[in-house]
């Protein structure tokens, strides 16, 4: 079953086109990322779909149902982990989730609460405020927040920007479960290569407010047609090149090198990534 569908969605600010007419499906109990630098429309996209934000043009449904003109039918199925949180301060985790259950109408607030911090690792900070706790804490109570009334679909808005790698990782053990344990479907937004990589069944590369390739992270770097990365400055001047066959690849450019009387420096060679994808398909490397 399909979980989202969206078809030729548009957002205009202006003379600026923050998403220019993009389609996509995501299938239920499916780990999908949408991949792109800063600007390219990912949040724009997800408010879109989450019912935050009305589009230009363009249709939305969540679980079968239309997102707009009325989202609030769509709204009570899904969960929410914005970019930037801001919660009561007096109020400690398991109060604010208590309260978010009860926003839902659910009469299980102390049961759901429970359960969402022993999800995210947080038991511990349960009676603690979001100000006395760390960057990586407070992700973590914004997803429980996002999870407490028990969601069919749940997105996360870039939930490791900001975190240093350790956090950034520890983050991922919690997407993980909340995908594998619970069954949910999840999209998130990143511009972090390694996270779409290691998180998502499948990925959506956005750049300049378009999707520009849509597959499997195994099925994108496939797409190169290579088995190596070779770089290496040549003249002051940075080279990437593809092989199938690392050894004679770097015999070749070596002996291209040596008859040209050009020096070779920085010579590296690594498997083919989501960056390289990116490089190929836009012509510059991707930035995060």
């Amino acid at each position: 079953m399909v979980a989202i569908q969206v078809d030729t969605l548009t957002k205009r600010y202006g003379e600026h086109v923050a998403v220019d007419g993009i389609s996509f499906q995501v299938e239920q109990g499916e780990a999908f990322g949408i991949l792109g630098p800063n600007g390219a429309g990912k949040t724009t996209t997800l408010e879109m779909i989450e019912g935050l934000r009305k589009p230009d043009s363009g249709q939305v449904h969540v679980l079968g149902r239309p997102v707009w003109p009325d989202p609030r039918s769509v709204q009570s199925l899904i969960g929410v982990q914005l970019q930037s949180t801001t919660l009561f301060d007096r109020l400690t985790s398991r109060e604010l989730l208590e309260l978010f259950a009860r926003f839902y109408n659910r009469s299980d607030g102390a049961e759901r609460a429970q359960l969402v911090l022993e999800q995210v690792g947080l038991v511990g900070k349960a009676d603690a405020y979001a100000d006395d706790m760390s960057g990586g804490q407070q992700q973590r109570l914004a997803i429980a927040l996002a999870l407490v009334h028990d969601p069919d679909v749940v997105f996360l808005d870039e939930p490791t920007t900001g975190l240093d790698p350790q956090a950034r990782r520890n983050l991922w053990d919690v997407i993980r479960a909340i995908h594998a344990d619970g069954g949910k479907t999840v999209v998130l937004t990143t511009h972090y290569l390694e996270e779409a990589e290691t998180l998502c069944d499948r990925v959506a590369i956005m750049d300049e407010s378009r999707v520009i390739a849509l597959d499997t992270p195994a099925g994108l770097i496939a797409s190169l047609g290579a088995e190596v990365r070779i770089s290496y400055t040549e003249g002051g001047e940075e080279r990437v090149a593809y092989a199938h066959d690392a050894q004679t690849a770097v015999l070749e450019t070596l002996e291209a090198a040596r008859q040209r009387g050009v020096q070779i420096e920085g010579l590296s060679v690594r498997g083919p990534s989501l960056e390289d994808v990116f490089l190929n398909l836009t012509g510059r490397e991707f930035r995060e």
